[in-house]
């Protein structure tokens, strides 16, 4: 049974699905999604779901698996992601987790916390203080109480945010502090990050947003609003869909919204890659520097196979079906 994983992580933008896509054809892997807001069914468009055309070339586990009014966490999407690739690598694959959702890559390869359980009354009180006290309020509070959770968060992801709180409050530990005591990594786990120029980067994202908008992001929205999908839904609060809402109900125009969506994904990219470049274990390949994405990933796969060298048999398997 082979039990090496690769993980290929970066910024929104970069292109992580499309060079997942272009590995499995040389080699005998399955790829595992691992995006906290690709697994809702009926968000396409502005979760930057891989095409149909894409999907059939190479197919994804853990995408449109639930509805947007369910509850999905990280520890739903850790125990689906390891049976998953227990399952590949019973069938000597190579499982590949491709993502931009760094607390689910973490969750896979570093194990997940035990902390306290949740107290609904409590977060309740601090939702209705948040309120009272105007926006950012909570946010705030925790980037008193744990510096180093309150900088990896949004400061609109109320939901995080809140849970961060909850912890401290019922433990006396800070929700950081509990993440550092997870367990070992993986054995035989090699990481590969993607990046790109900063304002290459830009252009990528801000090309994406404004091909969402011609894809039919409003009408994404609107339809979700439609089947009484309501916005304080975390599913709701994700890029692109927060800022449409706020168009659809009058708040702002359509430009706005567009402005908005891309500013805010650009942050989103900066605090991403802040994230992942804490973990020295991360081997980074700048894409632009490749000048297609077959040269990039024989690049991976010769890192691969350095790294894990009984792997090498994977990938003389697809090699004989590609002759």
């Amino acid at each position: 049974m082979l039990d090496a994983l690769l993980v290929i992580v970066g910024p929104t933008g970069v292109g992580k699905s499309e060079i997942a896509a272009d590995l499995v054809q040389k080699i005998k892997g399955e790829i595992i999604s691992a995006d906290s807001r690709q697994v809702y069914k009926q968000m396409d468009i502005g979760t930057a779901k891989p095409s149909a055309d894409l999907l059939m070339k190479a197919p994804h586990h853990l995408i449109d698996i639930v509805f947007p009014d369910e509850i999905f966490n990280v520890a739903d999407f850790k125990s689906r992601a390891e049976a998953i690739i227990e399952r590949i690598q019973a069938q000597d694959k190579l499982p590949i987790l491709v993502g931009g959702s760094g607390l689910y890559i973490r969750a896979v390869i570093d194990g997940l916390f035990v902390g306290p359980g949740t107290d609904w009354s409590l977060r309740r009180r601090l939702k209705e203080r948040e309120k009272s006290q105007g926006e950012g309020t909570l946010y705030r509070e925790l980037e008193e109480i744990d510096p180093l959770a309150s900088a990896r968060l949004h400061p609109h992801d109320q939901r995080r945010i809140v849970r961060a709180l909850e912890v401290y409050y019922l433990s006396g530990k800070t929700i950081s502090s509990y993440q550092r005591e997870s367990p070992g990594p993986l054995d035989k786990t090699v990481i590969i990050g993607l990046k790109r120029e900063r304002q290459s980067l830009y252009r990528s994202i801000e090309l994406r947003v404004d091909e969402m908008i011609k894809k039919g992001l409003i009408e994404e929205v609107k339809d979700l609003l439609a089947r009484g999908y309501t916005e304080d839904l975390p599913s709701m609060q994700g890029l692109g869909y927060r800022q449409i809402v706020k168009y659809l109900k009058g708040k702002c125009s359509k430009e706005e919204a567009v402005r908005l969506i891309k500013r805010d994904t650009r942050r989103f990219a900066r605090r991403q890659l802040n994230w992942f470049r804490r973990d020295d274990r991360i081997i980074w390949l700048d894409r632009d520097r490749f000048s297609s994405l077959s040269d990039l990933s024989d690049k991976i796969i010769r890192i691969l196979t350095r790294q894990v060298p009984e792997a090498k048999f994977v990938l003389q398997v697809n090699e004989r079906q590609r002759l």
